[in-house]
């Protein structure tokens, strides 16, 4: 038995992995969907105090509080700011850290820095007066048809200030044994193809494609579900 704890993107909660986490616990694994401050049923928490660092200890607290070990680790999208900053925090705690259609940050840079100038500028530009930004929606994320309107339905306003805040790594990282990058074919954001490709010229690194839009938990949860299986035996 093995622990996998899935870490959502922004603007979704902890619900997208519900179908993923379903087959994970039929194969008998144990499964965490943390949902971060601010987000899905959190999203009453919402202020514009929410930052990054707050996420990743949302997640850092989870693996202590649990007395969890051996962790394979996942982050969708922004979800791998947070879980390249629980890296840095519980780097003991964790075996392989899983990047799902997701940013890979290095120490000092910000969603807004990995995702350039263009994309902050009309990002910040959506901001409301407290501090949040709104879903870009289901087809922003080229949700298959027949889930997006739940998609587009569940998802909330993201703070801010989890965009702008720099993740820190702190030497604790290397102590992760694995890495993979999941990219999802159907969702063509040039910077992830780019990732994608870089790193699957480090051979510290595996990679995958998964035939889905951005929202691989939800359009493509059999493929995902397998391809985090095959992690186990790593």
């Amino acid at each position: 038995m093995h622990t996998f704890v899935l870490v959502h993107g922004a603007f979704h909660g902890g619900w997208c992995y519900s179908r993923v986490a379903r087959i994970l616990r039929a194969a008998g694994h144990d499964v965490f969907t943390p949902t971060l401050t601010g987000l899905g049923e959190r999203a009453h928490l919402a202020h514009m105090s929410i930052n990054l660092s707050v996420h990743i200890e949302d997640v850092a607290a989870l693996l202590r509080s649990e007395e969890l070990s051996n962790v394979i680790l996942c982050g969708h999208s922004y979800g791998g700011m947070v879980i390249t900053g629980v890296a840095a925090a519980e780097g003991e705690r964790i075996r392989t850290l899983v990047y799902l259609d997701a940013i890979v940050p290095e120490d000092g840079q910000s969603l807004f820095d990995v995702v350039g100038t263009e994309i902050m500028k009309r990002t910040v530009a959506t901001a409301a007066l407290d501090g949040r930004v709104p879903s870009p929606g289901a087809a922003f994320f080229n949700v298959n048809d027949a889930d997006s309107e739940w998609v587009e339905r569940r998802c909330v306003p993201q703070p801010i200030a989890t965009f702008v805040e720099a993740v820190r790594l702190t030497g604790r990282e290397p102590a992760v044994h694995n890495r993979t990058y999941m990219l999802a074919s159907n969702y063509g954001f040039a910077l992830n193809g780019e990732i994608f490709d870089r790193l699957g010229q480090d051979p510290a690194w595996r990679t995958v494609v998964i035939d889905a839009g951005h929202d691989m938990m939800i359009d493509a949860p059999e493929q995902l579900a397998q391809a985090l299986l095959e992690e186990v035996g790593r």
